[in-house]
């Protein structure tokens, strides 16, 4: 199994500086992949957690898992690793 590194510039956030992302897919659950790729389709919690058949309030566990393993305050830098993430992985 290859294991792909990927580091993306994330912009700024509104009282922070801006950050670099790590992130490495093999560390990610499946579950989590489904979370983020949600995010990246601008679907809400409630959405996503009705796509995969889970609870909101496991799709917010996911969210957090996800932010602490990427390095990242919120869900647009979620979204912004998630694109980078597709783009190096397909």
């Amino acid at each position: 199994m290859q294991r792909v590194l990927a580091t993306v510039d994330v912009p700024a956030t509104a009282g922070g500086a801006k950050g670099v992302v790590a992130h490495d897919p093999a560390r990610l659950t499946p579950t989590q992949v489904k979370v983020m790729h949600g995010v990246r389709s601008g679907l809400l919690n409630k959405q996503i957690a009705h796509d995969l058949g889970i609870a909101e309030a496991t799709v917010k566990a996911h969210m957090t898992a996800l932010m602490r393993k990427l390095n990242v305050r919120n869900r647009t830098q979620v979204a912004i690793a998630a694109h980078t993430f597709g783009s190096v992985a397909g």
